[in-house]
């Protein structure tokens, strides 16, 4: 797989019908606005030409975790599920992230998806903490 940066609206627009595999309530002009934010890092996993997953991380630093990189997305589409391109999008987002001095790799992830916690701390996560929000 090629991962690199989606750079251009173009390319972009090309990520939101994977994105909204996550994000399903997220309007497609939205989900445009937000990958194209300056410190949004949306980067394209393309088998033969084709785009099969799509990553969105954020570099900060912020008290608990200090320099760090926080993956909000990461998203296969549906049908290449299982073929192993989601380990070779996080393992590039842990890279770019090393290459930059982050010390972790960060996320949050909705309670009820033990499957995709078991996933991480496969990969060797830890659960830190909770995510705690209110809805305005």
């Amino acid at each position: 797989m090629d991962v690199r940066r989606l750079e251009d609206e173009q390319e972009r627009r090309a990520a939101v019908p994977i994105l909204r595999q996550l994000w399903t309530d997220a309007d497609p002009a939205a989900v445009l606005e937000w990958t194209g934010a300056d410190d949004y890092h949306c980067c394209g996993g393309f088998v033969d030409g084709d785009l099969v997953g799509v990553a969105g991380v954020l570099q900060g630093e912020f008290l608990h975790h200090t320099r760090h990189a926080w993956l909000y997305d990461l998203v296969i589409d549906d049908p290449r599920r299982g073929e192993g391109y989601g380990t070779e999008l996080l393992e590039f987002v842990e890279r770019w992230a090393a290459e930059r001095d982050c010390e972790y790799v960060a996320l949050a992830s909705p309670q009820a998806r033990g499957d995709v916690h078991d996933y991480y701390e496969s990969r060797g996560y830890e659960r830190w903490g909770y995510v705690i929000e209110t809805e305005l």
